[in-house]
């Protein structure tokens, strides 16, 4: 998979991009890392990108033509490319935009905002807008790279083990459960027994269940309407033993920490 980024900062992107997986991606041929700068269609000497905006305000914005110019030769480089522009006023991404990306099986061109934004009229010559969040950031190089990195992860090949990606927090919907690794006990600290029993099965119940716990915690919109209704509401009188005991003993569990939290 090809990702090619429309920047001023082109160093930027292949500095962040030259180390751990990104790199060792790059050297397998999995996925291709390149850069287009706008300076490099401008015409003045100073190779300017960004003028006042019309109607007064503070800062710049990017102009048209060096950017459109940009995309043009992007598009030649990749035809089939999704063209994302990042703007805190796209759409925010998650995971589920992250996989289907992966799995479109289209190249990505990014084109890196700064200053106080674009010139409207670039969108014409983008697909999509994307936000990586709430917030503003000096650039859109950090954003675009988040992307990459993100998408990349469900590229076949890229990650050691096929399953990693899909076992991440929100793969699932959820948080993600603790992870531990030797020594069993450290400074008085051990590892919970169950991970340590092999028995998978058990194992696999008390994952889901430190995802739930941490989801119901933190990141509680990402919760169904059902699940909240198991943690909080009515189990079902015919529900099978072994889903009510595993419900019940979660939400005993979180009883428990209430009462911590109480003292």
């Amino acid at each position: 998979m090809k990702f090619l980024f429309i920047t001023i900062f082109p160093e930027q992107i292949v500095q962040a991009a030259g180390h751990s997986i990104l790199q060792r991606a790059q050297d397998a041929g999995l996925i291709e890392i390149s850069t287009i700068n706008p300076r490099d269609f401008t015409t003045d000497n100073h190779r300017s990108v960004d003028d006042t905006p019309f109607g007064g305000g503070a800062g710049m914005v990017f102009k048209p033509a060096p950017l459109v110019a940009a995309i043009r030769a992007a598009k030649e480089k990749l035809p089939l490319a999704r063209v994302i522009a990042l703007s805190p006023g796209g759409r925010t991404l998650n995971q589920k935009m992250v996989q289907d990306l992966a799995g479109a099986g289209r190249d990505l061109i990014f084109v890196c905002g700064h200053y106080e934004g674009f010139d409207e009229r670039i969108f014409h010559w983008v697909d999509e807008k994307v936000s990586i969040g709430d917030y503003v950031l000096t650039g859109g190089e950090l954003p675009a790279l988040i992307i990459t990195d993100a998408v990349s992860r469900f590229i076949p090949g890229v990650l050691g083990k096929s399953v990693s990606a899909e076992d991440d927090s929100f793969a699932s919907g959820l948080l993600e459960y603790p992870q531990y690794t030797r020594p069993d006990v450290f400074e008085g600290l051990a590892v919970p027994e169950v991970l340590r029993n092999g028995d998978h099965g058990k194992i696999a119940a008390w994952r889901l269940k430190k995802s739930l716990l941490a989801t119901y915690h933190l990141r509680r919109d990402l919760l169904s309407d059902e699940q909240i209704g198991m943690i909080e509401g009515t189990l079902h009188p015919k529900m099978c033993k072994t889903q009510r005991r595993f419900w019940e003993d979660l939400r005993q569990e979180l009883a428990g920490e209430s009462e911590v939290k109480e003292e």
